[in-house]
């Protein structure tokens, strides 16, 4: 079930939190600059990760937050954190984003407008494939509209 709504993501009390990022370890600007800030551990196991080649367009990076069940899903939106996000990039996210909710079995999830603010994508195009891909899941998907 999908649920749009408004307000700061950062504060949505999800299980998981969807961040954008880039694949090359720059958290700098717009919401991934405000996860960097929140959750240190977070930005430290991303850069890790685009260091290794392990961060990739289509492919989900989740950090588990501490000991407990809650989770950021890092979501590549852009290649380069100069480039503009690809539709095609976010659809592809979208599909990982799909299987990474059920294997963890993330009961809610706050996501942001994927590639809409810093990346240049038109919400109008953005919205559909978001309720295409994730509509259909148990989940409860929290929606946060470009804003």
């Amino acid at each position: 079930m999908i649920t749009e709504t408004t307000g700061d993501l950062l504060r949505d009390d999800a299980q998981a939190l969807v961040n954008t990022v880039n694949t090359v370890g720059v958290m700098g600007r717009g919401i991934a600059r405000q996860f960097k800030r929140e959750f240190p551990d977070v930005f430290t196991a991303y850069a890790e990760a685009c260091a290794d080649g392990r961060v990739q367009p289509g492919h989900i990076l989740p950090v588990r937050l501490g000991d407990g069940d809650r989770w950021v899903l890092n979501f590549p939106t852009k290649r380069h954190w100069r480039q503009r996000s690809r539709l095609d990039d976010v659809e592809a996210g979208l599909d990982d984003l799909a299987r990474i909710l059920v294997r963890l079995d993330i009961r809610s999830v706050a996501v942001p407008p994927l590639g809409c603010g810093n990346g240049g994508l038109d919400w109008s195009q953005v919205r559909p494939l978001i309720f295409e891909k994730l509509g259909g899941l148990e989940t409860d998907i929290r929606l946060y509209g470009p804003g």
